[in-house]
């Protein structure tokens, strides 16, 4: 009995078995197919490993409070100006109340050291500068508050200050209120935006050294 040769099945949307050259194009089109639909997946799987990596790293990183800025050395500032200027100067106690935000000598026609201070304590608004005019007076001070001249003097610490109220300190760069006095060969201001009170207290924290600043002239 001979062995019959098997037929190629007929495909139904030919109606007839496939060429040689059909059935090798179908064969690519179907290994093209796989090929796209592979690296589709590959890519989906790259995205989301480049997620995971960034989620990772977003995670690890610390979300501590914000770091806070070094104190400023107020006391070792104010001893190079010393050196420079060959004259004493201020050095504000800021104690448990006060912060010192700057501290530096600012030149010009009147040479001036100058601290800011503002209060520690976060549910406390406002600051004083507490500047020091080097061979100047009273008539330096209007310089400083927009050309105000005092309005008045208040006795602090058995020495005379000159008052200033500014009054509108959206035009005075925030300083609402001021006081100064003589020290000597230099003029003392302490200006900003705290209460009349608030500078009295600090200007008398400063009585000493101003006492030392006049005898030293």
């Amino acid at each position: 009995m001979s062995k019959q040769t098997k037929q190629p099945p007929i495909i139904a949307e030919l109606g007839r078995p496939e060429t040689p050259d059909e059935t090798a194009a179908r064969k690519a089109a179907s290994s093209k197919a796989y090929r796209s639909s592979q690296t589709f997946r590959n890519l989906i799987a790259a995205l989301l490993v480049t997620v995971a990596v960034v989620a990772v790293i977003i995670l690890a990183v610390p979300r501590g409070e914000p770091v806070e800025p070094e104190p400023i050395d107020v006391a070792g500032i104010a001893a190079g100006v010393e050196s420079t200027m060959d004259s004493p100067v201020l050095v504000p106690e800021l104690g448990d109340f006060w912060r010192a935000n700057s501290a530096k000598l600012l030149g010009g026609a009147t040479v001036v050291w100058e601290v800011t201070l503002a209060p520690s304590a976060d549910d406390e608004r406002g600051f004083i500068k507490v500047a020091q005019a080097f061979d100047a007076d009273a008539s330096w001070a209007p310089q400083r508050l927009n050309g105000i001249a005092p309005t008045d003097t208040v006795r602090i610490g058995g020495l005379e200050w000159d008052v200033y109220a500014p009054g509108n300190a959206d035009s005075n760069a925030n300083i609402t209120y001021a006081i100064g006095t003589q020290a000597g060969d230099d003029y003392i201001l302490l200006y900003g935006s705290r209460s009349p009170d608030s500078t009295a207290e600090l200007a008398e924290s400063l009585i000493p050294q101003i006492r030392s600043l006049s005898e030293a002239s």
